[in-house]
């Protein structure tokens, strides 16, 4: 049974992101209020009651993540002002007002600013912690194409993040065939033929209203209000241009869970989706691309099966960008699962193989490549009908949650013969009005 609830006018804007901490006993969320909110779950009655309130960035914040409780009570947030800030909750006594970002609604704010990244280039999409074995990492991806990875080397100040990676995703090379890993599909042409869809040009709109208004474009020393007001302009205007590469601009990453294969990340940039292999001995490389764009169809007997169009060849379909992505925790599965949302309005789950290991191939297996990587799509639904914003698994890889334009979250649920179902939606309005609770034995719920 899945439990809902509600909470109601959270932010005074439009919320972007929403995470749980380790626990999923505290929930933080951030808006286009340029604001993050902390809320604590009463386990009593279910109720969320908020817990921390305070301003966090100069523009709106796109992203909120939690790092694991073993380094302590932290937030990384992203936002449109190009950068990523890292937050640490301390006691009443040990809080600083000079280092906290702006002031809260009330004077208890116990979150305490510890780093500022302005590495990036233009505005912040994602930030995602890496899983505790890799020591306290982030990763970041921002509309200027490049993945940054950062450490953090003072962990008990949190000051000093020095920043390990910095990779451009769209030219990222493929991993060299006498390694661990090779690219499988090449990379998928980097240019698409759509636009932003209606409410993705809203809140592009409406962000650059908010901070016309409000005097607040991001700026670097020597960069004036007028450059740093055309750099604006060209990330929400300009690059929803059909003729500009990344012009459908979906950003966004995972780290894979299971620690075996090293670091790991799936990264969504504009139509292209891969899987980054990062180590300490040698460049981060490309070792799979997530293709999800259909061929089109051969004409005749002897014709060959062409890849999609970049611009002009109105037989190809229309690419759209991977709105968001999530890595499902492994619990023991031979392969990985992966679950992409698109602004085409589809939902796929991805069953990634990982190559095998040179000491666990049999006789029988001298012809198998032990250094590919594969992916098939297991799972396609369309049942949005509008753009999906985020696909998230829970803790154990068995379900995954998706919530799309349409103002619903669904869910998707593997059957017994691993066929993956609908298992439940939910709406604002079903929360709101106390329906019962979702059940996941239904594996088909008619809208």
């Amino acid at each position: 049974m899945v439990q809902t609830g509600l909470i109601p006018n959270a932010h005074n804007d439009l919320v972007t992101d929403a995470a749980y901490d380790f626990y999923g006993l505290r929930l933080a969320t951030c808006s286009l209020d340029q604001r993050i909110k902390v809320w604590q779950l009463d386990e009593r009655d279910g109720t969320w009651s908020v817990e921390d309130d305070w301003k966090a960035h100069d523009a709106a914040i796109t992203k909120v993540s939690w790092a694991h409780p073993e380094f302590g009570t932290i937030i990384a947030s992203s936002s449109f002002d190009r950068t990523v800030k890292v937050w640490e909750q301390t006691s009443y006594s040990d809080a600083d007002p000079q280092h906290n970002g702006a002031s809260s609604s009330s004077s208890s704010s116990r979150w305490v600013e510890r780093a500022v990244l302005v590495d990036a280039r233009s505005t912040v999409r994602a930030v995602d912690f890496a899983p505790p074995s890799f020591g306290l990492k982030l990763a970041t991806i921002s509309s200027d194409n490049y993945l940054r990875i950062y450490e953090c080397f003072e962990q008990p100040s949190l000051t000093t993040w020095q920043m390990s990676e910095e990779v451009d995703v769209v030219a990222l090379p493929t991993a060299t065939p006498g390694g661990l890993s090779q690219t499988a599909p090449l990379l998928t042409p980097t240019q698409t033929q759509a636009g932003l869809d209606s409410a993705s040009l809203s809140l592009a709109g409406h962000i650059a209203s908010q901070q016309q208004q409000q005097g607040q474009i991001p700026s670097r020393p020597g960069l004036g209000n007028r450059e740093a007001s055309d750099i604006f302009t060209y990330h929400i205007i300009v690059r929803s241009s059909p003729s500009i590469p990344q012009a459908d601009g979906g950003w966004c990453i995972s780290w894979c869970k299971d620690r075996y294969w090293g670091e790991l990340i799936a990264a969504g940039c504009g139509i292209n989706g891969v899987i980054i292999q990062l180590s300490p001995s040698r460049r981060p490389s490309n070792v799979l691309s997530l293709d999800a764009s259909p061929q089109p169809r051969p004409t005749g007997p002897d014709a060959t099966p062409r890849s999609p169009a970049v611009g002009g060849d109105t037989d190809a379909p229309t690419p759209y960008s991977i709105s968001s992505v999530s890595w499902a925790p492994s619990c023991g599965r031979s392969y990985h699962l992966i679950a992409t949302g698109s602004r085409d309005g589809h939902v796929r789950i991805w069953r990634v193989k990982s190559p095998i290991p040179p000491d666990e191939l049999d006789e029988d297996d001298i012809e198998i490549d032990e250094g590919a990587w594969s992916a098939t799509i297991v799972g396609d639904f369309d049942d949005h009908k509008s753009a999906v914003g985020r696909v998230e698994w829970n803790i154990t890889g068995t379900i995954l949650s998706s919530a799309g334009n349409d103002g619903r979250v669904r869910l998707w649920k593997a059957t017994a013969g691993n066929v993956w179902r609908p298992a439940g939606h939910i709406s604002v309005e079903q929360a709101d009005e106390q329906r019962p609770d979702v059940d996941m034995d239904e594996n088909v719920v008619a809208d």
